[in-house]
């Protein structure tokens, strides 16, 4: 499983090392169109490689696919930690009984069934 782990991170290595490779041309990005920008009366803008902007959009979808699942799942793991919380709770209460109750050498079930010697 590890060498097959070694070989996934190896093939993905290689096609994001050619995706850099074969988008190296650098291209303009501007924050606003053009119309925006006119009546703002700025616009940033940067120059930067297409691969980093292609990886730099999947690096964010998956931040966002990340988060939405954190988001989602929230109910889910309020109730795991209010039944947590009730397990413990209730495995208290049976340790405090069990200290509570008196030691008897005896059996309850058989002491119901022998004989009383004490009427």
């Amino acid at each position: 499983m590890r060498y097959l782990k070694y070989a996934f991170l190896a093939a993905l290595a290689l096609v994001l090392t050619t995706l850099a490779l074969a988008n190296r041309a650098a291209v303009e990005i501007r924050l606003l169109p053009d119309e925006l920008a006119r009546l703002f009366g700025f616009n940033l803008q940067a120059s930067l490689p297409l691969f980093l902007i292609i990886l730099s959009g999947l690096i964010a979808g998956i931040l966002v696919g990340f988060v939405w699942e954190w988001f989602r799942e929230h109910k889910h793991r309020a109730e795991a930690s209010l039944q947590r919380r009730n397990r413990e709770k209730l495995e208290r209460e049976v340790k405090r009984l069990k200290e509570k109750e008196p030691k008897s050498e005896s059996d309850e079930v058989l002491a119901l069934l022998e004989p009383d010697t004490a009427r």
